[in-house]
């Protein structure tokens, strides 16, 4: 069985389409690890039959938008027959000297209440392990009993998912996916919240390190494994040639400003192409100089589509933590440097003087042929390839 969250707050038809978009992802995924299977989607929940019922529910936990699955027994609606599978369940767990609490809900059955329903069902299991007591605050051991129009559900267990919409109901953004930590994490989030994603990678090429595009790879292939059965494209941008003329300026204080309106105009033009509606990065204010808020008041106005910034409030130990619960998280991550970054960046770059600096070395120029040098990668239920 699979719960979820504030889906239940949309209109009835925004809420019938986001649960079919689920359940289609559910499947796909279930499809990925060849796992046979027959979903149905009674009102308030999704139920998942197949012969490897543990399997199904981890798989199914995985997948945005579920708040969480359990393993559970189908019965009869009616107190005898949920009773019954509860103390099948309890006799599994429930050992003499141990606490436990039936935690009860009925919807759209007549005849009793929820009150009665846990009333009947911690009497039945209290004749099945005498020996046990009833604690509803703190109990050693729950139970959870359903009583609905289409039958009744016991389970004692629940994996937790990771909430959220279901992917594929915000339509496209494009992320500005890098070999560091905060970006992965910043694009997961917007997958979290129901949209397609696709990543644009600024390859620094000789001004880079050496592992940085095998790490980006990487971080693609691994956020692929969140969205089974959904192609998931990267697409990589040649920056050497403007890394060549900005690493010429006089002033090297301005260069981390330069080179994050660069990305953001390359990415805006790639973004049009693609029908993406905005650009996600992983600003997070005050970490570094391009992200004081006074640089990134100048940065922002390069974009021409919306920028997406779900990381701005984090603290770096919250994205840390995150990174590693989504697999992206690079404890040594090799040679990862830039040789451009100044040894003192501006933290408050006057836009003046940014604007006067990028007509000189032509910078909308530069992007438009920065767009054309993509490379383009597309990974699958964490394979990845490149697309000739």
């Amino acid at each position: 069985m699979v719960r979820y969250g504030e889906i239940f707050l949309k209109s009835e038809p925004v809420k019938r389409r986001f649960v079919s978009i689920m359940t289609e992802n559910i499947r796909l995924a279930l499809e990925a690890e060849g796992l046979s299977h027959r979903i149905e989607a009674p009102r308030g929940r999704i139920l998942i039959f197949g012969d490897e019922p543990r399997r199904i529910a981890a798989i199914a936990a995985g997948t945005f938008g579920v708040v969480s699955a359990s393993v559970c027994t189908v019965t009869s609606p009616d107190i005898d027959g949920i009773a019954a599978a509860a103390v099948e369940h309890a006799g599994r767990h429930l050992r003499s000297g141990m606490s436990f609490a039936v935690r009860a809900r009925r919807t759209g059955v007549e005849g009793f209440n929820s009150q009665e329903l846990a009333a009947a069902v911690g009497s039945a299991v209290l004749d099945r392990v005498p020996e046990a007591t009833v604690d509803l605050t703190a109990p050693d051991y729950e139970v959870f009993v359903e009583a609905r129009e289409f039958g009744g559900l016991v389970y004692d267990e629940k994996l937790g998912g990771p909430g959220g919409l279901p992917y594929g109901t915000q339509g496209e953004v494009m992320a500005l996916l890098s070999e560091g930590i905060d970006s992965p994490v910043a694009s997961w989030l917007m997958m979290r919240r129901g949209c397609r994603m696709v990543h644009v990678h600024m390859h620094s090429g000789r001004f880079g390190g050496a592992d940085v595009e095998e790490i980006v790879l990487r971080h693609h292939a691994r956020l692929s494994a969140w969205v089974p059965g959904h192609p998931l494209d990267l697409l990589i941008v040649d920056m050497e040639p403007f890394f060549e003329v900005i690493t010429a300026l006089k002033e090297p204080r301005y260069r981390c400003i330069l080179c994050k309106r660069f990305m953001l105009r390359v990415a805006s033009i790639l973004a049009k192409d693609r029908g993406a509606y905005a650009l996600v990065n992983g600003d997070n204010l005050g970490q570094v100089a391009s992200q004081t808020l006074a640089n990134m008041t100048v940065i922002a106005p390069a974009a021409s589509v919306p920028v997406l910034r779900p990381l701005i409030g984090f603290d770096k130990e919250e994205i840390v933590e995150r990174a590693r619960a989504i697999g992206t998280f690079e404890a040594r991550p090799g040679s990862t440097g830039c040789t451009v970054a100044p040894r003192y960046p501006s933290t408050a770059a006057p836009a003046a003087t940014i604007a006067q600096i990028e007509e000189e070395i032509g910078a909308e120029s530069l992007a438009a042929r920065a767009a054309g040098t993509v490379r383009r990668y597309r990974a699958k239920n964490g394979e990845i390839g490149e697309v000739r």
